[in-house]
C-alpha cells in the first residue's frame, strides 16, 4: 500500500478517536502532497487573455496535474517530518514547550506510517514482540 493511501486511510482514524495531533499532522502532509502535485502556473497564464481569446467549454480550464513517484511522496512525508522537529527545536523557552512537544508528536505520526507500513489486509511490517513479556 502506498504511503499517500495509508496517509489518506488514517486521517478518518485520527479523527474518530479525536486524535488532534494525527489530525492536524496529516491534513497538513497531504496537503502538501496536493500542493507538490500541482502544476507551476506559467507567467503568460496570470496576465490573461483578451474575452474573445479565452478559451469556452467544459474543462478547457483544467490543466493535469503531476503525479509524484512513491519515493517523492517518502521525500515530502520526511521533509515535513523533519520540518516539524526543526520547528520543535527552535522553541527552547519553557512557555513553549506544550508546542515544541505537539510538533515533535506530529513528525512522530508523520514518520510512524513510513516506519510501519500496512496494507488493507492487515499485513505489513512485523512488529517485534515486546521482549519485556517473554
Amino acid at each position: 500500500m502506498s504511503v499517500r493511501l495509508r496517509l489518506r486511510q488514517a486521517l478518518p482514524e485520527a479523527m474518530r478517536a479525536r486524535d488532534r495531533v494525527a489530525v492536524s499532522a496529516l491534513r497538513a502532509t497531504l496537503a502538501a502532497l496536493d500542493n507538490a502535485e500541482a502544476v507551476p502556473v506559467g507567467e503568460a497564464e496570470l496576465r490573461g487573455l483578451a474575452l474573445e481569446d479565452s478559451p469556452a467549454g467544459v474543462g478547457v480550464t483544467e490543466a493535469v496535474r503531476r503525479e509524484l513517484s512513491e519515493q517523492g511522496v517518502v521525500d515530502i512525508v520526511r521533509a515535513e517530518a523533519a520540518e516539524r522537529l526543526e520547528a520543535a527545536a527552535r522553541l527552547t523557552s519553557p512557555a513553549h514547550a506544550e508546542r515544541a512537544e505537539r510538533l515533535r508528536e506530529e513528525a512522530a505520526v508523520l514518520l510512524r506510517h513510513l516506519d510501519h507500513p500496512r496494507t488493507a489486509e492487515g499485513e505489513g511490517a512485523a512488529v517485534p514482540a515486546d521482549p519485556g513479556n517473554r
